[in-house]
């Protein structure tokens, strides 16, 4: 028995890092995963891996930053499997530049994939996930709970995706859901792999948020959203829960 058997999961940005490694570790557990992602072809090598290990897994390919993709993405998920137990809004992205280098462009982009994909999903989401005590697993930042330079974009969306939390969490508590997000700080992905800086940059402004372990796997990152998920955490309502080796304790 899985601690997840019977359960249904929506993950955006399952085609690769957190979101792929959530999607193994979940099915592993029993879950059906439904993956959204603007990768297709990404889409597909993880839900063969699922399948691979046993488990279900099917894919609907959109762009997260648009509402009628995140709300066709939560009805195709109800209508294949039946009811809609768990979102994990995973998907995202990150590059960091100097304030007046910031365009137009860039800053909507960021705030489209980071904020208005999160907003958009758990709107589609909580009327199904109230119907079956299910919840939601936000993937915030250490970024949203800290100031760092050189990220001005990106910590404001993580900031916004911190109270955005706690405020759908107040907003719906007296309802039979739990909306909860996690503060990774540095994760192995090809994300951070191909993270690069701005070449005049002063390393000494960045020193403060560097930490002191190494970064984080995927894997343990899917772990704790595993456990988030999970009835194992049903008190856990409304938290913030930094996943980040420390940077943010001191």
């Amino acid at each position: 028995m899985g601690r997840f058997d019977g359960r249904v999961a929506l993950l955006t940005g399952a085609a690769s890092g957190i979101g792929r490694a959530t999607a193994l570790r979940l099915a592993a557990d029993g879950a059906t995963i439904a993956g959204f992602d603007r990768d297709g072809e990404g889409l597909a090598a993880v839900a063969r891996e699922v399948a691979a290990a046993g488990g279900r897994m099917t894919s609907t390919v959109g762009d997260v930053s648009i509402r009628e993709s995140c709300m066709a993405a939560v009805e195709g998920a109800v209508e294949a499997h039946g009811h809609l137990d768990v979102l994990a809004n995973i998907a995202g992205v990150c590059w960091s530049e100097h304030v007046a280098d910031t365009t137009e462009e860039s800053w909507d982009r960021m705030l489209g994939i980071n904020v208005s994909g999160v907003f958009w999903c758990c709107q589609a989401a909580i009327p199904h996930l109230i119907a079956t005590n299910g919840n939601i697993v936000n993937i915030a930042s250490n970024a949203g709970l800290m100031g760092q330079a050189y990220t001005v974009a990106y910590s404001t969306t993580k900031g916004a995706v911190v109270n955005m939390t706690r405020s759908l969490a107040m907003e719906f508590i007296k309802e039979p859901i739990r909306i909860n997000a996690i503060a990774p700080g540095g994760v192995d992905t090809s994300m951070t792999r191909n993270y690069s800086l701005p070449d005049d940059l002063d390393f000494s402004l960045m020193q403060p948020y560097i930490g002191f372990r190494e970064m984080a796997d995927a894997e343990e990152l899917a772990n704790v959203i595993a456990f988030v998920a999970s009835a194992e955490a049903s008190r856990i309502h409304g938290a913030i829960i930094p996943v980040d080796g420390g940077l943010t304790a001191g």
